[in-house]
C-alpha cells in the first residue's frame, strides 16, 4: 500500500509540472517513462541494478543518465528521475510509470482494455471490433489483442475494472449452474 503512495504522488507531482507546460510535455514525458518501464521490466538486471542498495546513488544516475540520453529526455523529466535516485525510490520507477500513464489516459478519456479471443483475429477484425466499441462507448478506447484457447469461443473484454465474458466457456458454465439448480 505504501510503494503504491509513493508511487502516485511522484507521478501526480510529473503530472503537475507537465500540465503547467502544455500538452506536448504531458505526452513526451508520458512516453518517456513508460519507455522507461518497459526497459526496466525487458531487463530484469537493469532493475534490479536501480534498486540495489549496494550500488552507490551516482553509478545509478550514471547508468539512468545513459538511458535517459537514448530516450532523449528532457531536462525536466532527467532532473525528475535523478530526484528519484537522490531519494531512494528508483524501486518506485516502473509503479510511477504506471501511474502516470493511467492519469494521461484519464485526462485525455482514453480506456484501455485488453480483448481475448479463443482464435486469432484478422486485422480487419480487430478494426471493426475497435470501431464499434468507440461508436457505443463514445470514448478514445485502445486495445491489445490477445488469444486463450481455453475460452474455447466468442471474447472475453476487460476495461479498467469491468470484464465482460462473453466466452463459450463461461456460457457452458452458467448452463451447467442451471441444471445443477434444476430450473
Amino acid at each position: 500500500m505504501t510503494d503504491t503512495v509513493v508511487a502516485r504522488r511522484y507521478a501526480n507531482a510529473i503530472y503537475a509540472l507537465g500540465r503547467k507546460e502544455g500538452d506536448e510535455a504531458l505526452v513526451s514525458r508520458g512516453q518517456c517513462l513508460a519507455a522507461l518501464g518497459e526497459m526496466l521490466a525487458a531487463v530484469p538486471a537493469l532493475d534490479q541494478t536501480l534498486k540495489s542498495p549496494v550500488i552507490g546513488v551516482e553509478e545509478k544516475k550514471a547508468v539512468l543518465g545513459k538511458l535517459l540520453d537514448r530516450l532523449k529526455a528532457d531536462t525536466v523529466m532527467r532532473n525528475f528521475c535523478f530526484l528519484l535516485a537522490d531519494k531512494e525510490r528508483l524501486a518506485f520507477l516502473q509503479e510511477i510509470a504506471a501511474w502516470y500513464g493511467k492519469r494521461l489516459d484519464d485526462a485525455r478519456g482514453v480506456i484501455r482494455g485488453t480483448l481475448t479471443t479463443a482464435v486469432k483475429l484478422s486485422a480487419a477484425k480487430q478494426e471493426k471490433l475497435l470501431k464499434d466499441l468507440r461508436a457505443k462507448s463514445g470514448n478514445d478506447i485502445e486495445l491489445s489483442f490477445a488469444v486463450d484457447a481455453n475460452i474455447l469461443g466468442g471474447m472475453v473484454l476487460n476495461m479498467g475494472d469491468r470484464v465482460l465474458d462473453a466466452s463459450l466457456r463461461a456460457q457452458l458454465g452458467i448452463l451447467r449452474e442451471t441444471f445443477k439448480r434444476g430450473e
